[in-house]
């Protein structure tokens, strides 16, 4: 009887000024924990499986919310279809297909009640590109080429060759899908699948297109200018909107994903929008300092050695490193300074080293005493 029913709102755990969207998710939640499939043999799972889809057969459907919120059981009874013990429940159990599918090998609904020839967007494409480090750093531009999937144009989409039309699926009338009722313990349940004979489009084609074999698609090879902003980096993806594969029945075409995979550069190294290198500088530069050219990205820059340059030592160089995206700053870059030590000298060369050595009187020892490994 009427009065002796939970509130709906109950049976799913929502609250009353729940969203369809929750009130959805809470029905997909609940209907999987007492389906019979998974509770076989449990009666109180049977039952509590009955009300659920009663719970959302209601709740889901605007108007006959709107009676059970002003007149409670009494404004939906089996006239409006809220059905009884051995009644019909008309429950959408396509929502379920995704949750189901795993369990029951897509047999369970057997897909939604979308319209096959409702327009619906084409899938996202991907595409990697190798730009230089300089075009990354700098930006530039690339015309990429790819495959992408469009309308063929013999038969502008319809599958069928020129002169003839598909037609209507009799056996769903054009929807694409056919209703089945399953009479169960607790009732007859209403659910649907794609039509077989259609296999979902609501439409036969009798004469197939000779360029698409029916299909109404075909694959083609497209090329897309793309713009790589100054500053991108190694994994990022630039966006090409619309250039992905073609929508079907008008819709709208998925985008195109270029991801960017950079070459190393032989004297650069990137790290985010600094840039280091290492600049080689001879003995007698570290020693008494010199005035050196390096390269940098907007061309050779000269930069002073100071006097006892040690080899690690590093010159900071403001504003030389890469654009930062979307801005007109820019990074860093870092020369690391490395001594050069010739692996042969002549005998003059010889004396004259041992020479210095003896007239510096240096004691390696006492150099770095606080960090010397024996005195730890």
């Amino acid at each position: 009887m009427a009065d002796t029913k939970r509130d709906y709102y109950e049976v799913l755990g929502v609250e009353k000024g729940a969203s369809d969207a929750d009130i959805k998710k809470a029905y997909r939640q609940m209907a999987k924990k007492y389906h019979p499939d998974l509770n076989p043999g449990d009666k109180a799972a049977e039952e509590k499986f009955k009300e659920v889809g009663e719970a959302y057969e209601v709740l889901s459907d605007s108007e006959k919310r709107a009676r059970y919120d002003q007149f409670g059981h009494a404004g939906v009874d089996p006239n409006f279809g809220a059905g009884g013990p051995g009644g019909s429940y008309n429950v959408d159990f396509g929502d379920l297909g995704d949750i189901f599918s795993s369990f029951f090998g897509g047999g369970f609904g057997g897909g939604g009640r979308a319209n096959p020839n409702a327009p619906r967007r084409g899938s996202d494409l991907s595409k990697t590109v190798t730009l230089s480090f300089e075009e990354a750093a700098k930006g530039c531009s690339k015309d990429v080429e790819y495959n992408r999937i469009e309308t063929c144009s013999q038969c502008s989409g319809s599958g069928a060759q020129p002169g003839t039309s598909p037609k209507t699926c009799t056996d769903c009338g054009g929807t694409g899908y056919v209703r089945v009722n399953q009479r169960t313990p607790f009732g007859v349940i209403q659910s649907q699948h794609a039509c077989n004979t259609c296999q979902g489009t609501g439409k036969i084609v009798e004469h197939k297109c000779s360029k698409c074999s029916g299909m109404g698609k075909v694959r083609v090879k497209a090329t897309r200018s793309v713009e790589f902003p100054a500053g991108v980096d190694e994994g990022q993806k630039v966006r090409v909107s619309g250039a992905g594969n073609q929508g079907s029945n008008g819709g709208t075409s998925g985008d195109l994903y270029v991801n960017v995979d950079i070459r190393p550069h032989h004297i650069f190294e990137r790290q985010g929008y600094d840039v280091h290198m290492e600049q080689p500088i001879t003995y007698g530069q570290a020693v008494f300092g010199a005035d050196i050219e390096v390269p940098t990205l907007d061309g050779p820059v000269k930069i002073k050695v100071p006097a006892g340059t040690q080899p690690g030592d590093i010159n900071r160089m403001q504003g030389k490193g890469i654009q930062r995206l979307n801005s007109r700053s820019k990074g860093d870059q870092y020369v690391h300074f490395t001594v050069v030590v010739p692996k042969s000298v002549t005998s003059e060369q010889r004396d004259l080293i041992m020479q210095l050595e003896k007239s510096m009187g240096t004691d390696v020892s006492k150099l770095n005493k606080k960090k010397n490994f024996f005195n730890k």
